[in-house]
């Protein structure tokens, strides 16, 4: 009723009313129900599954915080990517290179997940100095 009061053409309005539970007469409805479904599947997409979302984001930062070497760890985008600082005092780039490839094979071990996970393992230092 909506897209009818502004304005939108019969097939945008067919697409809306048949994408959910009904009968599919045009190719536009098998496009916006397919959209819907990604866009239904993708991690914290639906208010049910926020917890799921949390846990899962968590467990991916408590497998990294295992490893003595990690300081700190963010799951980020969706729980798609993990990002672990390390302490380069501590941690030279072959360990952050190894800490990586552990931390990947603890994460296919322990947990269930769709697509992949990006790791990445931060060592950064940072020198600064103020000229005046």
């Amino acid at each position: 009723d909506l897209a009818k009061k502004f304005g939108q053409n019969d097939k945008v309005i067919t697409a809306i009313k048949e994408h959910h539970d009904t009968e599919m007469t045009t190719v536009e409805s098998f496009l916006v129900a397919a959209a819907d479904a990604i866009s239904a599947a993708r991690p914290g997409a639906r208010n049910d599954s926020i917890e799921n979302y949390i846990e899962r984001l968590e467990a991916l930062e408590n497998i990294a915080l295992q490893f003595h070497e990690v300081s700190n760890v963010y799951a980020i985008q969706a729980g798609r990517e993990v990002r672990i600082l390390v302490n380069p005092e501590k941690v030279n780039d072959i360990q952050a290179s190894e800490l990586a490839r552990k931390i990947v094979k603890k994460i296919e071990d322990e947990l269930q997940y769709p697509g992949q996970i990006k790791i990445v393992v931060i060592r950064e230092s940072r020198i600064e100095e103020m000229a005046k």
